[in-house]
C-alpha cells in the first residue's frame, strides 16, 4: 500500500506557520496533536480533530433492488434455427428478412439431388414391396395345395419381410424431410419454418449452393415479443437474487421508459475468468421495441428487500485483499476497523460487515490517520 513520507504532525504544523516574515532559526516542530494507542488515534481536543477529520454516519439505503447490467437475446424457447438436411442449389427465396411466418409456411425452394434420390429410393421400395407381396401371396397358396416347397414359401417370406423393411425406412426418411410416401421424382425441396414468428435473419441468396453440415442457418425464426435477457452476478449478488423475482429493464434507447421482466434462472457454476454467474431472465416485449443484442441496466428484485449500510468509496482504505474503516470510538477517538464490503456502485460501497449499525466514520481525513497509524506501528 502507498503511503505518504510526510510526518501527519507535520501537515498540521504548516497549517499554523504565518503567511509572512521569516524564521530566524529552526525549531522543533510542535508535538503532534494525537495519540496512537493500538487500532485507535486519540485526539487531544476536538480543534484538532475539527482541523483534521471530518465525520459522518453510514447511511442505510431502503432500496429493494439490485442493480445490475444485462444483454438481451433471442428467447431459445421460440427460437428456430433453420438448416437444410439435403445439399442443393437455392431456386427461389419465399419470404425476407423481418416477414411474419406460420409454422409450416414455405421459406426457400432448393434443387436437391439428395431430395431426389430420397424419392426415387422411396418409389423403388414400394414397388418392391408390392412384387415381394405378390409373390409371397402366389407362393404361399401353391404351397397349401402341396405344389410347393416349404423352403421356397419361407424364402418369399423373408423377402417380403425385407421389402417392407426397406419401404418403411425410405419412406420415414422422405417423411422426415418433409416429403410424401407417392408422386414424382421432381428433386424439388421446400424449407419450411418450424414455428411462428419473424423471420429474424436469412443467410442464403438466389443460386447459393447449401449443405446440411454448414455452420450458419438458412434463416432464424423468432417471436421478437418474447425475449431473454443474460445477467453477469457476483458471489456478493447471489444471496439477493431467487426465480421468480420481478426485474426492471431500461434502455438508453428509450429514455423514461421501463420493461417488465422475470428472474428465470440462475447458473450452477461461477465463471473461472470473471468469477461472476450467468443469469437469465424473460423480458415481455409487446411492442417489439426492444432488440436482440441490446445492452440494457436492470433493477432486479432482492430476496429479502433488506436495508444495507453504505459507506462513500472514498472513505474506505485498501491494504492487499483487506479493507479498513477508520470508526469513531467515543469523544476524539477513531478506530481503524476491518470490514467486509459488497460491490460499489455510484460512489458507495455497501458494508457486510464488520461495524455496527449506527456507527459514524471518517470521511475526509482518514488517509493522514492511516499515515498515523502506520507510523505508530512502523509500517
Amino acid at each position: 500500500m502507498k503511503r505518504s513520507l510526510t510526518h501527519p504532525a507535520s501537515l498540521l504544523a504548516l497549517a499554523a506557520l504565518p503567511l509572512g516574515g521569516c524564521v530566524a532559526r529552526a525549531s522543533a516542530p510542535p508535538p503532534a496533536p494525537y495519540q496512537v494507542d493500538g487500532d485507535v488515534v486519540a485526539f487531544h481536543d476536538s480543534a484538532a480533530e475539527r482541523a483534521t477529520v471530518q465525520v459522518a454516519p453510514l447511511s442505510r439505503t431502503s432500496d429493494d433492488h439490485l442493480e445490475l447490467t444485462g444483454r438481451l437475446v433471442w428467447d431459445e424457447d421460440l427460437t428456430a434455427r433453420v438448416f437444410p438436411p439435403v445439399a442443393g442449389r437455392v431456386t427461389r427465396i419465399a419470404l425476407d428478412f423481418g416477414a411474419p411466418v406460420t409454422r409450416g409456411q414455405r421459406l426457400a425452394d432448393l434443387s436437391s439431388p439428395d431430395y431426389g434420390q430420397a424419392q426415387a429410393d422411396a418409389a423403388r421400395a414400394e414397388a418392391d414391396l408390392g412384387v415381394a407381396t405378390r409373390a409371397f401371396e402366389r407362393v404361399s397358396e401353391v404351397f397349401e395345395h402341396g405344389g410347393a416347397a416349404r423352403k421356397d414359401r419361407d424364402q418369399a417370406e423373408a423377402d417380403l419381410l425385407r421389402a417392407r423393411a426397406e419401404a418403411e425406412r425410405t419412406s420415414r426418411r422422405l417423411r422426415l424431410w418433409g416429403g410424401t410416401e407417392a408422386g414424382l421424382v421432381d428433386q424439388d425441396y421446400v424449407v419450411r419454418s418450424p414455428v411462428a414468428g419473424v423471420v429474424v435473419e436469412r443467410n442464403l441468396n438466389p443460386g447459393q449452393e447449401v449443405r446440411p453440415d454448414a455452420t450458419a442457418p438458412l434463416f432464424v425464426v423468432s417471436d421478437p415479443s418474447h425475449l431473454w435477457i443474460l445477467l453477469d452476478a457476483t458471489e456478493a449478488d447471489l444471496a439477493s437474487l431467487e426465480p421468480g423475482a420481478r426485474l426492471e429493464i431500461r434502455s438508453a434507447a428509450f429514455p423514461g421508459r421501463s420493461f417488465e421482466g422475470v428472474l428465470d434462472t440462475l447458473g450452477a457454476s461461477l465463471d473461472p475468468a470473471t468469477r461472476t454467474v450467468k443469469v437469465r431472465g424473460k423480458v415481455m416485449n409487446p411492442d417489439r421495441l426492444l432488440r436482440a443484442e441490446m445492452y440494457v441496466s436492470v433493477l432486479a428484485q432482492r430476496r429479502t428487500g433488506e436495508r444495507r449500510l453504505l459507506a462513500p468509496a472514498r472513505a474506505v482504505l485498501h491494504e492487499g485483499e483487506r479493507h479498513y474503516l477508520f470508526v469513531e470510538d467515543g469523544a476524539h477517538r477513531f478506530r481503524r476497523t476491518a470490514v467486509q464490503l459488497g460491490v460499489e456502485r455510484e460512489g458507495a460501497v455497501p458494508i457486510l460487515g464488520g461495524v455496527a449499525d449506527g456507527a459514524r466514520i471518517a470521511v475526509e481525513g482518514q488517509l493522514l490517520l492511516e499515515s498515523a497509524w502506520a507510523e505508530a506501528h512502523g509500517r
